[in-house]
């Protein structure tokens, strides 16, 4: 078995399993976020007939899609899941505290666990060797019953990252390569498990938007096996860890993907879908009306600290828009007292609460035509306003030297 079909096997109390079968597995922790979380408490009680949940402390519930609260349909939800939270005595329901992805892997994800969420970027925690999927709202209220789920075992598909990172390129631009490169349903139900020396290279929070976009091929699961930047990322977060490091040699892939990265250019994800990928030089000079740096494929420190460094001392262009919300707060705290904040406002930046907040369009709406930069993780038809907006989508770093001159601008020429 590979790396992935281990922990399923672990979960599923098993010797061994193969892609195809169906199995019921254990789960460590189930997340929900307030996009979906008043659909699940309905089902749960209403639908299901329950009135507590299994474990007061594996249910996480987050509010950060719409908060503070832009509606009053978000004002009510809210409500609903902090009434829901006192009424099951939950221990961790988390209040505009941040990203509910950022927070998981803050607070509560640990290597080999297996989690699912209600939100379709939960796959991310596998930057960290755990095993995650987003499942739907009748699935999640299951859950709440007993901490059990079943998953159909898939297929995984090894993508090898080797080569010299370049200046100027990201995983960000990594990760929209790859998908260019399998299409939109290129891993459909399927496992992507990264390794290569390009990724023991990277960050903890490098190797988060590798995996976060996963879906956007298609994928159920993404997958790095946990080094000692793992335990270095747990440690600084309070949680000692311990895992396997011994190699699997005996895993069977569908398929086998290598790219060497020192031949990979500076990626832009073009309107309307993520798959519509080019290098920048290809769009190099297109004028842009807002930009975007923030969510949960690209709001951590690292990355405000790159685009920080390319906006100091700089502002940005006239009539446009440049947007900033750390993915926590956390990382917002972080980022004030390092002097980030200061310098992105200095550039003419406004700067969000940590949130969903543009990625998710409940702020900082594009009108009829406008155009968006964003490292945001989608760019469908309306997600950010207009139905006539346009959204691109990018790393920190080409957001951050394009809100200078207002265009489309490659990196490498201010780094």
């Amino acid at each position: 078995m590979n790396e992935i079909e281990r922990i399923i096997a672990k979960h599923a109390g098993v010797d061994s399993v193969k892609p195809g079968e169906i199995v019921e597995v254990e789960v460590d922790l189930v997340m929900t976020n307030d996009g979906t979380t008043a659909l699940n408490i309905d089902i749960f009680e209403n639908q299901l007939g329950c009135d507590k949940v299994w474990d007061n402390e594996k249910l996480i519930m987050i509010m950060d899609h719409y908060i503070p609260s832009n509606t009053i349909a978000a004002a009510n939800s809210h409500k609903i899941m902090r009434e829901f939270g006192v009424k099951n005595n939950l221990k961790y329901v988390y209040d505009g505290v941040g990203v509910c992805h950022q927070l998981m892997l803050e607070k509560h994800v640990e290597p080999g666990q297996l989690i699912i969420g209600a939100d379709s970027h939960t796959c991310s925690y596998g930057s960290v060797g755990a095993l995650s999927t987003g499942m739907g709202s009748t699935d999640i209220a299951v859950s709440w019953m007993d901490g059990r789920t079943w998953l159909k075992v898939p297929e995984t598909i090894k993508i090898i990252l080797d080569g010299e990172i370049p200046k100027g390129v990201y995983a960000k631009d990594m990760i929209l390569k790859i998908i260019a490169d399998m299409t939109a349903k290129g891993a459909t139900y399927k496992a992507v498990l990264f390794e290569g020396t390009a990724v023991e290279a990277m960050s903890i929070s490098e190797r988060t938007t590798l995996c976060n976009m996963v879906i956007e091929a298609g994928g159920k699961f993404a997958y790095i096996k946990p080094d000692d930047k793992v335990r270095e990322y747990m440690a600084a977060q309070g949680r000692e860890v311990d895992f396997d490091d011994e190699e699997c040699t005996d895993g069977e892939y569908e398929q086998i993907i290598n790219y060497d990265v020192s031949e990979i250019e500076p990626q832009i994800a073009c309107p309307h879908t993520v798959d519509n990928v080019c290098d920048l030089s290809e769009v190099e000079g297109m004028e842009i009306d807002e930009f975007f740096i923030g969510a949960c494929t690209n709001g951590r420190y690292e990355d405000l600290e790159v685009a920080a460094a390319i906006l100091k001392g700089k502002t940005i262009a006239p009539n446009v828009r440049l947007i900033v919300t750390p993915a926590s707060r956390e990382i917002y705290k972080k980022a004030a007292r390092e002097g980030l904040l200061e310098i992105f406002m200095d550039a003419g930046a406004m700067i969000s609460n940590p949130s969903c907040g543009t990625c998710f369009g409940s702020e900082g709406l594009l009108g009829d035509g406008e155009r968006l930069l964003s490292t945001a993780n989608r760019n469908f038809i309306g997600r950010v306003g207009s139905k006539d907006g346009f959204i691109y989508l990018a790393s920190p770093a080409v957001v951050a030297a394009s809100a200078i001159t207002g265009k489309i601008s490659d990196p490498r020429e201010v780094l």
